[in-house]
């Protein structure tokens, strides 16, 4: 309540006996009343995304501004209106002065989000409709958003963190990973390509962690999110409540003040400590294997190494869309050098190349609609995904392309 206001409440504020005085405490009045009316305003329109039922709830916590994705039985997944909500609150809490930080967390204890809602933009493709187009565009706006925020901006990803969750946290200053956190870009399964700016991270992990990880879809668990670099802390999951606490209080925190409360839970958080990284022990075959000028030449890397663990990452990618495997190589090998806004920019070019494909449909068909774990891909085999059809998904869209 601005100050005159609780003056007035206590029974203390007084007339001042001039008519002067009286006009200035009319205007002061009338100021106070449109203050107060804005705040009202304010805190209909947050109480609005605060209702328990709604997709994503937008709450202020201390010096902390908090997005909570409220989507449980979706495993939080996000769609279009939940992208436009969070974009529009982070650009207010920006300019706040009383926001100094940023929370994003999730409702549900089991997913922090699980990607993006396929299912939706699926129906829409197949249909021509304009979500197709304005899914990625607010998706990717928004990540992009996340990647240039001035605040200190903290993903707390305790639970299945996957596609669309992954554009939500990477970007940000602070990625807090748990045990229970399950990671993955999945998206060549389905005849897709990692993006969300996975064709920025990905190249940035150390050695060629990124490209395996894009083309092969790897489930990374608990602390080896962090070990793989992607998250920039662990902390175990029932000390995340206290974490939100610390942060939350703080005074006007800087990205160090943040840091500090980070790294403290961080080195208080011991479980899993003791075990080693996930692919320590297949770092260097990695690196060897996928270190190539192109999909078809890991494929002869790892026939010819043989080893039981290329084999099985034979196996692996032989179920993979040729598309999608050509497209992530491509997007990868040209990410390394661009900036997030050109990655993004690249990225919508290629998510409606493949609305307008073939093996997207398909993909999203075999593996989350009749689940028959069968796609049948066209083109089936990687020669026959030509350099003139990747040429053509790589193309500017000219008046259409992103615009950020």
């Amino acid at each position: 309540m601005p100050a005159a206001a609780c003056r007035a409440a206590s029974g203390v504020l007084r007339l001042p006996a001039s008519p002067v005085g009286a006009a200035m405490l009319g205007s002061r009045l009338r100021l106070n009343s449109i203050n107060r009316l804005q705040v009202v305003l304010q805190h209909l329109n947050m109480s609005g995304h605060t209702a328990a039922d709604a997709e994503v709830l937008l709450t202020k916590s201390g010096c902390a501004g908090v997005i909570t994705l409220n989507r449980p039985k979706a495993l939080n997944a996000l769609n279009v209106n939940m992208a436009q909500l969070i974009y529009r609150q982070l650009k207010l809490w920006e300019e706040d002065p009383d926001t100094s930080v940023v929370l994003i967390k999730s409702s549900g204890g089991k997913a922090f989000c699980a990607g993006g809602d396929i299912i939706a933009i699926t129906e829409a493709g197949k249909a021509g409709e304009p979500l197709a187009q304005d899914f990625f565009k607010q998706e990717y706006i928004l990540n992009n958003a996340i990647g240039t925020y001035k605040k200190p901006y903290v993903a707390l990803i305790d639970g299945i963190t996957m596609g669309g969750g992954v554009g939500l946290s990477v970007h940000g200053h602070f990625r807090v990973a748990s045990e229970k956190t399950l990671f993955a870009m999945p998206e060549t399964a389905i005849g897709l390509f990692p993006d969300v700016g996975g064709g920025y991270f990905l190249p940035r992990l150390h050695g060629k962690i990124g490209l395996y990880i894009a083309l092969t879809g790897l489930r990374l668990k608990g602390r080896d999110v962090h070990k793989a670099g992607i998250a920039t802390h662990f902390v175990e999951s029932k000390k995340i409540p206290a974490l939100e606490k610390d942060i939350a209080t703080l005074r006007s925190p800087s990205k160090e003040d943040v840091a500090d409360v980070l790294h403290t839970y961080h080195t208080e958080s011991v479980a899993g400590e003791d075990k080693p990284f996930v692919l320590a022990e297949h770092l260097d075959k990695i690196n060897r294997l996928f270190s190539a000028n192109s999909v078809e030449e890991i494929f002869e890397n790892l026939k010819r190494d043989g080893s039981p663990f290329a084999l099985q990452q034979l196996q692996t990618l032989s179920k993979m869309s040729p598309t999608s495997l050509k497209m992530t190589f491509r997007q990868l090998e040209s990410g390394s050098s661009l900036s997030l806004q050109e990655v993004l920019t690249m990225e919508y070019r290629l998510s409606q190349a493949c609305m307008k494909g073939h093996d997207f449909y398909e993909g999203v068909r075999a593996v989350l609609i009749e689940k028959d774990q069968n796609p049948k891909w066209k083109p089936e085999r990687l020669e026959d995904v030509t350099k003139e059809y990747l040429d053509a998904c790589f193309a500017s869209l000219g008046s259409n392309d992103l615009k950020l």
